[in-house]
């Protein structure tokens, strides 16, 4: 019962409380306004005594948690607590009326009074905008009219002080409209009047205004950030559509050439471009440079030959990656600049390795080319000859590049038989590069030079008796020419020697020139032989030489000397008387020997061999004249016997003796003083002379026969022969003088017509001749001293007959 007794007590109080609270006292006060600020005399509003506030505890029932307002008890004024914020208070802009309820409670007795405070706006708060910063992406596509929502600006102001209009900032491609709303709100929508370009504006910043109708008015403001929408619209582009670039040959790989940089206005990938190399760039030129397609880059790749290709064209595409892609070209020209790193190239076109050395002067020896792949001055080419002025041979330019080397001297294989030509190419480059080409010329040999001997007479010494087929000296010949131009042949010129063939007496071989004897030669017949021998080489013409050969006999001592006075039969003994009253010093007779040798081997002396009283006679060895030593005494014997030997001066010497007996007689036998013609056929026919007219025979045949020839074959008159006259007083001579020819010597057989002297008891001396028949001999007698001078004439004339017809 009880719990239900309380609550109908507390219904009943509750329903007295609200009875007496039903009455609402309102107020209207601005926000803001300051603390302390009575709004109101809430005890006189109310009917209460202000006295009496204390005591029955007024207060404020809080419906916030603020306390905005308190109540004077004082003097009952309801006055400003704290700051009143309407927008805070009321922050729902549902409605533009802002209370603030409060209940003001009375004790003794309880009353419960209702306040409300009515909020007014003022234009406390200025307009704005949720972001400052509005962005918007606009497609460049876009087309004019088209609308952009804007995000409004906020004020918390109420009424009037709430958002009036909206300003944009000044454009001519943007514009605003303005709507209302259902509740008042105000709308901004951004709208574009004119069409974008975003390569010209990517980026339009605009300034939106927000204006409440406040007094006075306060604004806010945002900006607009409008990015223009990139649409691919424009193709990329070079800044230039032919780019020109010089490169020097033989760049290192991986060398820039240029830094390709196309523009695309547009954005984003619309502007990103990648490069590449059309169909109309050669494979060739994408072999030799290479493409970036990033950043443009071009470089070289492989090794750029001036002289192989001196320029490059390259088609550069530039394009966008877009989904519709867009590109640009451009074409760039590389020129390649040269180096000098060719040398000079030298070509023989045409070459005789060999010419004839009588080759004419201006004979083309070799045709030469020039060629240097660079160009300019370092294609520039000089060929020259290092050692031009030591040859026969120069540099004619024919042409541009070509040149002919020809003769200009006259040519001698004999000298020089092969030339080596350094050809020599400088071109004019820095430094200057060259080559050198040697090419040798072989000079063929002509038959233009003849034999030649080392001398122009060979004098060879033979002795006599020599064997048949002796080596006399080897003549060898020179001839400065080759092969069959040098091949010599050797022969002896032919004569004739007493009809006798000079190839019967000697031979020479035709190779080796090796001269031979072919028969035994003797000094008394021949003393010298002189001939020509010749030396023809096998060219064509054949030339030759000759060289004269004179072949002296060297004399042995082969011959004895011959007592021919006073002459005796063979195995006798010679009588000789002279007068007993003969003085000192006088002739007893006079040995005369001969001997056929010459020189030192016909040089005779005499001595006595035996002799019976050797102081009576003395003998002279030179002249072998026999002369008494005193005169005759009594006591001496009437006959004298005598040995002389003749001895010549050869090795070994040989001699001859001859015995004579002297006898003394008291008168002079009578001498013969005219020539008498007496035969002696009886007394002087023996072997001796038997073996003397067969060789004087001999002698006289073979001499009329060489003059015989010698007339036919040379056509001269024979030298007269210096015959003596016959007389009583003077040596009747037979001797025929001849011209001797060329070699032929004088005949020993000459020795036969020396006079065989002796001497008579009256200085007379019996000659005796043949006679020209040979049946007999003539004995003349002349005076002594007549008969030597004669015979010394006679021998000296032959031998100046026999020495001036050699050569």
């Amino acid at each position: 019962m009880a719990p239900r007794r309380r609550c109908r007590i507390g219904l009943v109080v509750l329903s007295a409380v609200w009875s007496l609270a039903s009455a609402v006292t309102r107020y209207s006060i601005p926000e803001e306004i300051p603390v302390g600020s009575v709004i109101a005399n809430i005890a006189a509003d109310l009917g209460l005594d202000a006295h009496s506030l204390l005591e029955r505890k007024v207060k404020l029932d809080y419906i916030h948690s603020k306390k905005y307002l308190d109540i004077n008890k004082d003097t009952g004024e309801l006055f400003i607590a704290e700051e009143i914020d309407r927008e805070y208070l009321c922050p729902a802009k549902t409605s533009s009326f802002c209370f603030l309820k409060m209940d003001v409670i009375i004790e003794n007795p309880v009353r419960i009074f209702n306040i409300e405070l009515e909020i007014m706006d003022i234009n406390d708060n200025a307009p704005q905008f949720r972001r400052e910063r509005i962005p918007l992406d606009i497609s460049e596509s876009a087309t004019p009219g088209e609308r952009f929502s804007l995000t409004n600006a906020v004020d918390a102001d109420v009424g009037e002080n709430s958002i009036e209009t909206y300003y944009l900032s000044e454009s001519d491609e943007f514009t605003i409209e303005i709507q209302s709303g259902s509740d008042g709100t105000k709308y901004v929508d951004l709208v574009l009047k004119a069409s974008l370009d975003r390569e010209k504006q990517a980026l339009h910043t605009l300034t939106l205004t927000a204006v409440d109708g406040g007094t006075p008015a306060r604004s806010g403001t945002a900006s607009i950030i409008i990015q223009v929408l990139d649409v691919n619209d424009n193709a990329p582009q070079f800044d230039r559509q032919v780019y020109s670039v010089d490169l020097i040959e033989n760049a290192p790989i991986g060398t820039l050439i240029m830094h390709l940089n196309a523009t695309d206005l547009d954005d984003g990938l619309n502007s990103e471009i990648t490069y590449s190399f059309t169909l109309y760039t050669s494979e060739k030129t994408q072999e030799k440079f290479s493409l970036d397609p990033n950043n443009g880059e071009i470089r070289v790749k492989d090794v750029i030959d001036f002289e192989e290709v001196r320029s490059f064209e390259m088609y550069v595409e530039a394009k966008d990656k877009a989904v519709n892609p867009l590109s640009g070209q451009c074409k760039i020209l590389v020129f390649i600049t040269d180096l000098n790193d060719n040398q000079p190239e030298i070509t023989i076109k045409s070459f005789q390795s060999s010419i004839k050395e009588n080759a004419p002067i201006g004979t083309v020896i070799a045709v030469i080319s020039v060629s240097d792949r660079d160009s300019g001055d370092n294609g520039k080419i000089v060929l020259s000859i290092p050692n031009a002025l030591m040859l026969p041979f120069a540099l004619n330019k024919s042409s541009e590049d070509f040149f002919a080397l020809i003769l200009i001297e006259a040519l001698d294989r004999e000298q020089i038989n092969k030339y080596d030509i350094t050809l020599h190419a400088t071109d004019k480059g820095t430094p200057p590069l060259t080559d050198n080409e040697t090419i040798s010329v072989t000079i063929q040999d002509i038959n233009d030079n003849a034999p030649t001997f080392p001398r122009s007479i060979y004098t060879i010494h033979l002795m006599e008796n020599n064997e048949p087929g002796a080596l006399l000296a080897s003549l060898t010949a020179r001839d400065p020419d080759l092969h069959e131009n040098q091949y010599l042949v050797y022969f002896i010129i032919e004569k004739e020697i007493a009809n006798t063939s000079m190839s019967m007496l000697f031979s020479i071989n035709p190779e080796n020139g090796n001269l031979y004897a072919l028969r035994t030669f003797d000094y008394e017949r021949e003393k010298e032989f002189l001939f020509h021998i010749e030396a023809r080489d096998s060219g064509l013409p054949p030339l030759s030489s000759n060289v004269t050969v004179h072949i002296i006999l060297i004399d042995q001592n082969d011959n004895t000397p011959l007592i021919v006075s006073p002459w005796r039969p063979q195995g006798t003994v010679i009588e000789q008387k002279i007068p007993r009253s003969s003085e000192k010093g006088s002739l007893v007779t006079k040995v005369i020997a001969l001997d056929a040798d010459s020189m030192q081997n016909s040089r005779i002396t005499y001595q006595f061999l035996q002799i019976t009283d050797t102081p009576l006679f003395s003998l002279d060895q030179y002249n072998g004249e026999i002369r008494t030593t005193r005169m005759f005494s009594y006591r001496d014997p009437r006959d004298q016997h005598l040995v002389i030997i003749a001895r010549d001066n050869g090795e070994p010497p040989r001699s001859a003796t001859v015995t004579i007996k002297i006898s003394t007689v008291e008168q002079v036998v009578t001498q013969l003083t005219e020539t008498t013609e007496v035969p002696i056929e009886f007394d002087l026919i023996t072997d001796l002379n038997l073996y003397l007219l067969i060789g004087l025979g001999s002698v006289l045949f073979l001499l009329l026969i060489t003059i015989l020839v010698i007339i036919v074959l040379k056509c001269q008159e024979p030298k007269p022969s210096q015959a003596a006259p016959q007389g009583r007083n003077s040596i009747a001579s037979q001797r025929n003088s001849s011209t001797i020819a060329d070699s032929t010597l004088i005949s020993s057989d000459a020795y036969w017509y020396s006079l065989f002297l002796a001497e008579t008891r009256k200085g007379k001396v019996v000659v005796r001749q043949p006679l020209p028949n040979g049946t007999g001999f003539i004995v003349s007698s002349i005076p002594g001293s007549a008969a030597l001078t004669e015979t010394s004439a006679s021998r000296s004339s032959t031998l100046q007959e026999s020495s001036s017809d050699l050569p």
